[in-house]
């Protein structure tokens, strides 16, 4: 038996994308699941996909911004008491922002700020409570990236944001393990979500949206999205300190770890090779970037994304 069967479990950003695979999961463990996000109508239609595979445990929908810690303190209340406590919750919730730092401006810091770091922060900090009094021992799953682990050009407002959740999940988990709650730090490389079709962009939109869209739907490079939330669930589930998920991300955060000069370096090579700040009037990808990330356009129409 899964050691999550039956449990209560919260997700947020779960009405699309990774998210939406990770309740899936959990749905499909027997859990008794809230999926939340900001979009009422995007959250309905998840939820309605989720119900397609439960008969007896319960699948509901809240919305909620998670940079308003107000209403996760609601949301996280709520779902302990229409479940029954609180037993796991995954921390999803996210934007990713592609472009130069300087077009981007210190706002999209600010955005991938609020809404990936604080947005596990204040999720974090409103459901230990409740974790801690789960009989089953509470689990958290903050969903970083390997952009947090090392810094990515024309991504560092996401990889910022990331790095932050990544020191909040070690140190954590350092603070509440004598609580019996345990905290995985979740860092996947490129994955199949569809994201590239709800990307912020900055710069050359174009080109940007090309290269993001292209590298993200990569087979070999990127992973398929529902093996990845298998492996994320079992992580939580097995109550492992840090997954990292797909070879390219583990070999590139083992090689800033101990080469950090030699990556940085790398990254300066790789950033003359990315669409400089002026729009170039290309409106994105060309067919042969389209025809090698089809598998992603697939899993963004699955996936909620559009």
């Amino acid at each position: 038996m899964d050691a999550l069967s039956d449990l209560s479990v919260l997700v947020t950003g779960g009405s699309r994308g990774l998210g939406l695979l990770l309740a899936r999961q959990c749905v499909e463990r027997r859990c008794d699941v809230t999926v939340a996000a900001r979009d009422q109508e995007e959250l309905d239609h998840a939820v309605g996909l989720l119900r397609r595979r439960t008969r007896d445990n319960t699948v509901t929908g809240r919305v909620c911004d998670v940079t308003d810690r107000e209403a996760v303190r609601t949301l996280v209340e709520r779902t302990a008491e229409n479940q029954r406590g609180l037993d796991v919750v995954l921390a999803n919730a996210g934007t990713i922002q592609v472009g130069p730092a300087q077009e981007a401006g210190t706002e999209a810091f600010r955005s991938a700020m609020d809404t990936m770091f604080f947005g596990a922060l204040h999720t974090s900090m409103e459901a230990l409570p409740q974790l801690r009094e789960s009989p089953a021992g509470g689990r958290l799953g903050l969903i970083g990236s390997v952009g947090g682990l090392l810094p990515v050009p024309h991504l560092l407002p996401y990889s910022c944001a990331k790095s932050a959740v990544a020191a909040l999940a070690e140190g954590l988990r350092a603070e509440v393990a004598e609580d019996g709650v345990s905290v995985t730090g979740v860092h996947p490389g490129l994955m199949r979500t569809g994201s590239h079709d709800q990307v912020e962009l900055a710069g050359d939109k174009g080109k940007e949206y090309a290269w993001f869209a292209t590298l993200a739907g990569l087979p070999g490079l990127s992973m398929d999205a529902l093996r990845a939330a298998e492996r994320i669930v079992h992580a939580v589930e097995q109550r492992r300190t840090r997954v990292v998920l797909t070879p390219a991300a583990q070999l590139g955060a083992k090689a800033y770890g101990v080469a950090p000069t030699l990556v940085t370096r790398t990254n300066e090579l790789v950033a003359r090779l990315m669409p400089g700040p002026q729009p170039s009037g290309r409106k994105g990808r060309s067919r042969w970037q389209s025809t090698v990330s089809a598998l992603n356009d697939r899993a963004a129409r699955r996936l909620n994304q559009t």
